[in-house]
């Protein structure tokens, strides 16, 4: 997949395409859904398939105060933008600036004259252009006055979904709730990770960089990886998850592997009277690993427990080996048992 920044990394004489526009926070099962069709359907006539989309998000731009937190980073959205089988995403520098184009002056440079688009994928409530004034009935106009198809897409809900995979485990909705954006974020503020990836279609993902920490975890024999401030996904509620490490940044060929398993740990430490929220995984048995200023992303599977302050170091040490030997049933590993004290 071409990963493009703007305009000017589009090559020359490119197209036909098809094209679709859009945020894809999460690039969660709706999603999906739409990109996947989108690109088989424009494969059968012979055009690329084409995502736009913004960063940062543009609700951070426009209301920074209020604006909903990021499910997912940029990189990790351009990744699994890649999975759906685009053949290009063209990811804009959202600016005030750049907000301030009429309709007509951004379907014309990016879509028709950018990207020479043949067909444009939007939903029924898309809206684009100075101070949103551009809705379906100018997408459909300015399609008529430069030459290309409008396709409207519906909201896709669970039992409409292409690959709807464990979508009948999610807690039955009167209203036929649409995949969304919003619905993986209550999941997330309630921690529960099982659910938001049934609505993700994967585990929900933190990355970053691991930086030195406290050195606590070490003294009570379970080493941690600290994400630095600057880790992007969204983080969910406090408390400690079985899940996946993923050394990004590994050299090719190390030994130690790429994927590990991990118990993570969110929030402030109240047993040591912390004040400062952190995310930091023990990947399960190892206390050789040098994980400094690597990138790793993780990947929650299940929450075990919520964050608890403890009245002594040594219920604390019994209940974390008890939180280790429970993610390694939760992810049916085949790491060593904890070793006793």
């Amino acid at each position: 997949m071409q990963r493009w920044n703007a305009l000017s990394d589009v090559p020359d004489g490119f197209g036909p395409s098809v094209v679709t526009i859009g945020n894809f926070d999460g690039v969660h099962r709706g999603h999906v859904s739409v990109l996947t069709r989108m690109c088989a359907d424009a494969r059968a006539v012979g055009a690329q398939a084409v995502a736009v989309t913004f960063t940062p998000h543009p609700l951070q731009v426009h209301r920074p105060d209020t604006a909903p937190p990021v499910i997912t980073g940029d990189e990790d959205r351009l990744e699994l933008l890649e999975r759906t089988g685009l053949d290009a995403v063209l990811m804009l520098a959202y600016t005030l600036e750049f907000a301030r184009q009429t309709p007509d002056e951004f379907v014309r440079r990016y879509l028709v004259e950018g990207l020479r688009a043949r067909t444009v994928v939007v939903g029924r409530d898309v809206r684009f252009g100075w101070k949103n004034s551009g809705d379906l009935s100018t997408m459909i106009a300015l399609g008529q006055t430069y030459g290309f198809d409008v396709e409207v897409i519906e909201d896709v809900t669970p039992a409409e979904s292409a690959d709807p995979g464990s979508a009948e485990d999610l807690v039955a909705d009167p209203l036929r709730r649409r995949w969304s954006s919003t619905w993986v974020r209550e999941l997330l503020d309630e921690g529960d990770v099982v659910q938001a990836a049934r609505v993700l279609g994967r585990p929900h993902r933190i990355r970053g960089t691991v930086v030195h920490g406290d050195a606590r975890g070490r003294e009570l024999g379970f080493p941690t990886a600290n994400l630095g401030p600057d880790s992007t996904g969204l983080v969910p509620a406090d408390g400690v998850y079985a899940g996946w490490l993923r050394r990004v940044s590994a050299e090719p060929g190390e030994s130690d592997g790429v994927v590990l398993p991990a118990a993570v740990s969110i929030g402030t430490n109240p047993t040591f009277d912390g004040v400062e929220r952190r995310v930091e995984a023990y990947v399960l048995d190892r206390t050789d690993l040098d994980l400094y200023d690597e990138v790793v992303v993780l990947e929650l599977v299940e929450r075990l427990r919520p964050t608890l302050r403890f009245e002594s170091i040594d219920e604390l040490v019994v209940q974390m080996r008890d939180d280790v030997d429970r993610t390694r049933v939760i992810l049916d590993t085949d790491a060593r048992p904890t070793p006793a004290a």
